[in-house]
């Protein structure tokens, strides 16, 4: 696209958590400046600064940021919709030609967005999974739906959940990642044999499917996981645990591109499943849980496992160290080549100027 466009990239989430969604938004903002284009990133907080420090994006942060449950996980959200309406209006005011909220159900910043207005609306979908608070949110909401220019949904299983609770049809795109960052990298050092285990310390991440599977795995096996160790956790026979604690971007790239295979052993609520693709752009061997979001983003370059069964898991592990099946790392390569956020800020370049224009023509004038 040659035009450059003012966008306002709206993240419900707290830029200061780690999270998909974030990890999205602010992925994209980034790419989208270095096109040219002028960028201002929304999200909760009220101190700090979560995006890159030359000045290249713009930072508004709103109200205070609680951490609340949803869909398994924990979210960190503003709940102050004063704060919300005003950044809605300043955001719109100051003349951006579109804006583009992430999750857009999600309480409270992206409500005070879904509004006819001078300026184009593009909203995406991450979600996979309905419970009762996504529905009661879709009730609320369903009226403000038309103020949508453009739906997109990061997968099939986030637009099945968007057409079940809304009644709409997003386009489907995609999760984007930098390939270029997973690839040349340094790798962090290992003794032998080592999984890789990436994600926040909830249930629905399967943590403790694999702490368990790992007690079936030799010996010489490490198991790399995040977080801290359960409470009451003993080293027992099988693989060697080490626990990391929150890792930085950087060391999350080095331990990615080291390990002998990624394990992605969540129960279900993945929309997508963006690790297993940043895994794939690093060479990695992949294990992951059978469910819809996993399914089509590996989609036959590794390894599928029904989920929460440990054996199953160590067995399905332990065949991939020994040799993962043939032909998958270098496919795997390929199609994480098909699935870089460069790729992805090309599909949301022509969704933005059909958004774009249709705010223009809102206007008064």
């Amino acid at each position: 696209m040659s035009t450059m466009l003012r966008i306002a990239m709206v993240s419900p989430y707290s830029l200061g958590v780690p999270g998909g969604v974030q990890e999205q938004a602010l992925g994209l903002a980034t790419e989208l400046s270095r096109r040219g284009h002028d960028v201002t990133l929304v999200s909760p907080g009220h101190t700090g600064r979560h995006v890159p420090d030359d000045d290249s994006i713009r930072e508004r942060l709103v109200g205070r940021v609680r951490a609340v449950p949803a869909n398994g996980s924990q979210a960190s959200l503003t709940f102050s919709v004063a704060a919300a309406r005003s950044a809605a209006r300043a955001v719109v005011g100051s003349g951006v030609d579109l804006v583009h909220v992430h999750e857009p159900l999600a309480p409270v910043l992206g409500w005070s967005f879904l509004a006819p207005g001078p300026s184009g609306l593009v909203a995406t979908f991450h979600r996979s999974g309905i419970d009762a608070l996504y529905r009661v949110a879709g009730r609320l909401l369903r009226h403000r739906l038309a103020a949508i220019d453009v739906a997109s949904a990061v997968s099939d299983a986030a637009a099945r959940t968007a057409h079940e609770v809304l009644g709409i049809d997003p386009v489907v795109l995609f999760n984007g990642i930098d390939v270029v960052g997973f690839r040349d990298v340094e790798p962090w050092a290992t003794t032998g044999p080592t999984v890789l285990f990436l994600g926040r310390d909830e249930p629905r991440k399967g943590r403790s499917v694999l702490l368990e599977a790992a007690g079936r795995l030799d010996p010489s096996i490490t198991v790399w996981v995040t977080g801290a160790p359960p409470a009451g956790w003993q080293q027992g026979p099988g693989a060697v645990v080490e626990f990391l604690g929150v890792v930085s971007d950087e060391e999350k790239r080095r331990r990615l591109r080291a390990a002998s295979a990624l394990c992605a052993p969540s129960l279900g609520g993945e929309s997508f499943g963006i690790i297993l693709l940043e895994a794939m752009a690093a060479g990695v061997a992949v294990v992951c849980s059978d469910i819809d979001g996993y399914r089509q983003a590996l989609d036959g370059c590794g390894t599928l496992v029904e989920p929460g069964d440990p054996v199953a898991l160590a067995a399905s592990i332990a065949a991939v160290l020994a040799g993962p099946p043939p032909g998958s790392i270098e496919r795997g390569r390929t199609r994480a080549e098909r699935w870089s956020m460069s790729t992805l800020a090309d599909r949301y370049e022509v969704l933005y100027a059909e958004a774009a224009s249709a705010g223009r023509h809102r206007r008064p004038g």
